[in-house]
């Protein structure tokens, strides 16, 4: 059985302001209708023997990500959640082990949740041609055919082929290879070099091999990550439909990626070499790369206007962006935030949210609407003693029953049916009726119709931090 592995724990920071760190890259739709992490899902649609993904995530992230995959009707198999980060060799661990306990020894194909891949057909040949090397014990990667002399990424260096010795003979021409050396992200003149003389890839960060297999190289060069895994994972606990891994063994692991922790260290790596048109979506200038561009090179997402502009990339996720006589530059507009960059120092954007959050602004966390497990909220006015939202309650859902020391609310319904209990009462609201929710009084909204429910709310009140909330019962099992 082939097992998707899908890494999720990212925070995009250089894809601000879209990308935030409670609301990141692989959870918004960059490129199509579908997220990030939905195409990684989707495109792997077709491929023979695949079961459930493991999806390993942020804690924050859980009840987006279930819910994203609920809507193309793929759920996890298990959602895994990383209490804090330990990048990608601890990632794959636990994933790895989750693996065989819920299954034999599967091959577990690792696949970042946040890149673009063009031809989904080719990733999938190459992935069918891959799995018979894998079941014989290699480690593999999948190397990106460069079309440009590129510093952004490392390089893996091919040696020997591995389509002869019955693992790959149906193919006719050779894609898979030992792996000479893997080489750190090279100054320009090395990128050049490499181009020219062939036989190098970039480092897609994609894998595929049999779990035990990396676990075995795993407590061979690096011991510790599989030590720390195991008991994150032993003294796990089940919350929902999530594995919450124990946060003081997983936080005492090690941080590796896969690279540094098994690849260079194994003698039994492979690259395949893919040519998909592949694109790790880092930054502003890769979603221009790989958008659809128009007559004048543009790319544009959203309601957006130009007037003699060229080479730009111009996104609007709400009101109308218009640009007049602009090159080479990125501009992004969201609800509360506008980026505006030349498009050869996007890079520089994780600066920008570095400075947000050491000012402790919350631009660099949240969006204006704030997804929650129930629904979502979205800020529309505040001021030093109130503030207003638009509160959307999905069907059938409820929040948790909760009171509040600093603030009271009043609540006026919009759209759709409200069940409220207010003091151990409960009654139901309709349009255009509301209801006022006094300071320190327990209560829960629900939403018992099949529509969703829309109201507004205003709070007052001396502190108005989400942090004012004590809950006493919680669907969602949350503090």
């Amino acid at each position: 059985m082939l097992i998707p592995v899908i890494l999720s724990g990212g925070s995009g920071t250089r894809l601000w302001p879209l990308s935030r760190e409670l609301y990141p890259k692989q959870l918004l739709p960059l490129v199509n209708d579908a997220t990030l992490l939905q195409e990684t899902v989707l495109r792997l649609d077709g491929l023979a023997g695949m079961g459930k993904p493991l999806v390993v995530c942020n804690e924050h992230h859980r009840f987006m990500v279930a819910e994203q995959l609920r809507l193309i009707d793929c759920p996890a198999a298990s959602i895994l959640l990383e209490p804090v980060g330990r990048n990608t060799a601890p990632a794959a661990a636990v994933a790895a082990l989750q693996a065989m306990v819920e299954g034999d020894d599967p091959l577990l194909l690792v696949l970042p949740a946040d890149h673009v891949i063009r031809d989904a057909e080719a990733l999938r040949e190459e992935i069918a041609g891959g799995m018979p090397l894998a079941e014989a014990g290699r480690l593999i990667t999948f190397g990106i055919v460069p079309d440009k002399a590129e510093t952004g990424y490392g390089y893996i260096k091919r040696g020997a082929s591995l389509n002869s010795g019955g693992c790959r003979q149906e193919l006719v021409q050779d894609t898979a290879f030992e792996v000479t050396e893997f080489v750190e992200k090279p100054d320009l003149a090395t990128a050049e070099q490499f181009l020219a003389e062939g036989g190098y890839y970039w480092n897609s960060g994609m894998f595929l091999f049999r779990a035990s297999r990396y676990l075995e190289e795993l407590e061979q060069f690096a011991p510790q990550i599989l030590t720390c895994c195991r008991q994150a994972l032993q003294q796990a606990e089940q919350d929902l439909d999530f594995v919450r891994l124990d946060a003081g063994a997983f936080a005492a692991c090690p941080k590796d990626s896969i690279d540094y922790a098994v690849m260079e260290k194994t003698d039994t790596a492979a690259v395949i070499s893919l040519d998909a048109g592949w694109n790790d979506v880092g930054s502003w200038s890769a979603l221009w790369e790989s958008g659809e561009p128009d007559a004048d090179g543009n790319v544009l997402r959203g309601d957006v206007l130009t007037e003699d502009a060229r080479n730009c990339y111009l996104h609007s996720s709400g009101r109308i962006v218009a640009a007049v006589g602009l090159e080479d530059l990125v501009v992004v507009e969201t609800a509360d935030a506008v980026l505006v960059a030349a498009r050869d120092r996007v890079q520089n954007v994780k600066d920008i949210v570095a400075r947000l959050k050491a000012k402790g602004r919350g631009e660099a966390l949240l969006h204006r609407r704030v997804n929650r497990p129930w629904g979502s909220y979205e800020g529309i006015d505040q001021s030093e003693r109130f503030q207003v939202k638009r509160i959307t309650v999905n069907p059938g859902a409820s929040l948790s029953l909760q009171l509040h020391h600093h603030r009271a609310e009043h609540w006026v319904v919009v759209t759709g049916t409200a069940r409220i209990t207010k003091d151990g009462e409960s009654f139901t609201l309709t349009e255009n009726q509301s209801t006022y929710i006094p300071l320190g009084v327990a209560h829960r909204l629900e939403n018992p119709g099949i529509i969703p429910l829309e109201l507004i709310e205003v709070q007052s009140g001396s502190y108005l931090g989400e942090d004012d909330i004590v809950r006493f019962e919680d669907t969602f099992g949350r503090d």
